[in-house]
């Protein structure tokens, strides 16, 4: 059971870096300077944790009968415009002047991670390990592994991202970047997947 833990917490923190639509989706959140940007990521990758979840337990359930093929076609299109939503909210709320306010909440870093989760055909190769254990209960607690490592990485990823904004005070520059980055990345999900 160990080794299922730990095979899943690396492939979980490697999910997240190694995805560039993981990073765009979370970098315009954790640049808002209302709240800690630590919380972003630890609340999105929660979120994309149980949506991921959700699809391992489904794959788990019903291995062979899913079409796999279909659903990545329509999830990857979702991201794209999950995407592309998420920068265009970043870059409206960098129009704000300084000291006024854009209405956010604190659920639609959760949100938006559980939509990824469930949509995003990416994850499917993280969670595909899990089939291959014989056992049921290795196949959870690498499953486990493969949540946390998500949602720790993706914290210290939103808490990298605030750092550098609060480091050089580039909240609006970031966020510019960071926006426009997420809505590339969501054109090319659209667009070439």
């Amino acid at each position: 059971m160990t080794f299922a833990f730990f095979t899943g917490l690396a492939a979980g923190i490697l999910h997240v870096f190694s995805g560039p639509d993981h990073l765009a989706a979370v970098a315009p959140l954790a640049v808002d300077r209302s709240r800690n940007q630590w919380s972003v990521g630890l609340q999105w990758g929660a979120g994309h944790t149980a949506g991921v979840l959700i699809i391992a337990a489904a794959l788990l359930v019903l291995r062979e009968r899913l079409p796999l093929e279909a659903i990545a076609a329509y999830s990857e299109r979702i991201v794209g415009v999950a995407l592309i939503a998420v920068g265009l909210w970043g870059i409206r709320s960098a129009c704000v002047p300084r000291g006024a306010s854009v209405h956010t909440h604190a659920r639609k870093s959760f949100a938006f991670g559980t939509l990824h989760g469930l949509a995003g055909s990416s994850h499917l190769f993280g969670v595909l390990p899990a089939l291959a254990f014989a056992v049921r209960a290795d196949a959870v607690v690498y499953l486990a592994g493969f949540g946390i490592g998500a949602i720790v990485a993706m914290a210290v990823f939103a808490a990298g991202v605030g750092l550098v904004a609060i480091r050089f005070g580039q909240f609006k520059g970031l966020l510019y970047a960071s926006s426009a980055t997420a809505l590339v990345i969501g054109g090319v999900w659209l667009v070439g997947r």
